[in-house]
């Protein structure tokens, strides 16, 4: 019977979902040593708004159908690509 593959995904919780319904010892064969970190985790960063802005930030966001933390990383990130 030929076992599955492991999952190629960088989704932690896709991984955990795969490894809690299959034993490790049946993938001996497709299982490599790696130096480097394979998951990067992302750095939360505190920002500190007066309550008008954070409003606007808000009503923006919900415009646009997204949450306020995704409305601030998208604009942070044009920012980078413009710099």
């Amino acid at each position: 019977m030929n076992s599955p593959e492991i999952p190629k995904t960088d989704s932690i919780r896709e991984m955990a979902r795969f490894w809690d319904a299959h034993d490790l010892t049946d993938f001996e064969d497709q299982l490599e040593e790696v130096a480097e970190p394979v998951f990067e985790h992302e750095t939360p960063l505190k920002i500190h708004l007066p309550p008008r802005e954070a409003e606007t930030v808000e009503e923006i966001a919900r415009s646009r159908g997204v949450g306020p933390a995704d409305l601030i990383r998208q604009w942070v990130l044009e920012r980078i690509q413009a710099s």
